[in-house]
């Protein structure tokens, strides 16, 4: 059961959607804190029969038992009046959309957000695939106080981790999610007895910025000539999803996971190279992508021999 509200125990809005943010929802109940409302996405029809699906958010909320609003415009005076009663003192954010000064200056202990980079580098939607793509060997989560430009306020805490030469966006997304949960419980105890000082962002190194705008579909469309090593980052940057692709034999095939060959060939960029068995290759400048993961357009996602043993080649 949750403590009521007091000083010790502010009453919190948590804002969120996917599944990134269940994690630190739950950490937030568990903690005793009292999330006293939610804020999530409006149900979206999914499927084949279209039926209206509700968000990670809302099912972890509805199960604790926790109100859910779920308002279409952040700025609808109807929606604002309901989130002013609950009379938060502090807001999270954590995965959600981009909020409107009228609702994160609401509460007194104003509004932080939680976000999957070491700010100031990787501001944007999309911190850890860009992070991935761009061969970071390090990437962490950063709690800060949100103000008008986005990704831009206040530090509060940092946690940083290591990237594996091979891990996928989806691996990062799964460790991050639970550093990022236990990162906002040091925070929000921190606000409470004081021990926390903000840094402001301009204080930090800010040459060799990278930023992490949403990812779009040329984004994803494999460029052969690049290195060996360029195209496995985005590869596995882009792994499970969106994904990245190139064409086989004029059909589009995404790959999810490949492993680098280094080797001098002469073959041209993007040229396939297989025994048509068990294992397919795709030339880069300085060796090969061995495709081991892979979905051709209107297939499902399979390893490699199961693919090649099921295709018809041309």
């Amino acid at each position: 059961m949750m403590a009521p509200p007091s000083l010790s125990y502010p009453r919190i809005v948590f804002m969120g959607t996917p599944e990134f943010a269940v994690a630190s929802l739950e950490a937030l109940v568990l903690a005793g804190y009292p999330v006293v409302a939610v804020v999530t996405a409006p149900d979206k029809p999914a499927g084949r029969g279209l039926k209206l699906t509700e968000s990670a958010v809302k099912k972890y909320a509805v199960a604790q038992g926790i109100p859910v609003l779920q308002p279409v415009k952040l700025k609808d005076p109807e929606f604002l009046l309901e989130l002013q009663q609950y009379n938060a003192h502090l807001q999270v954010v954590v995965a959600f959309r981009m909020l409107p000064e009228v609702v994160w200056s609401m509460p007194p202990m104003g509004t932080i957000n939680v976000h999957g980079s070491l700010l100031p580098q990787y501001r944007g939607a999309a911190p850890i695939n860009w992070a991935i793509i761009h061969g970071n060997a390090t990437t962490g989560v950063t709690t800060f106080k949100l103000q008008h430009e986005i990704d831009t306020g206040n530090i509060l805490l940092q946690s940083s981790f290591a990237i594996g030469e091979n891990d996928t966006c989806g691996q990062v997304h799964d460790y991050m999610k639970q550093v990022g949960a236990t990162l906002l419980v040091q925070t929000i105890a921190g606000l409470i007895d004081g021990t926390l000082t903000e840094t402001p962002q301009s204080q930090l190194p800010s040459s060799n910025l990278h930023h992490a705008p949403k990812i779009f579909t040329d984004t994803c469309r494999i460029q052969w000539q690049l290195s060996c090593a360029q195209i496995h980052n985005l590869i596995r940057g882009l792994s499970p999803f969106p994904a990245a692709f190139t064409q086989l034999h004029g059909k589009i095939l995404k790959i999810y996971l490949g492993q680098k060959i280094l080797a001098a060939h002469t073959y041209l960029p993007g040229e396939v190279v297989s025994d048509q068995k068990t294992y397919l290759h795709f030339a880069c400048t300085d060796g090969f992508i061995s495709a081991t993961e892979v979905q051709l357009e209107g297939k499902k996602r399979m390893a490699v021999a199961d693919f090649l043993r099921g295709y018809v080649w041309p």
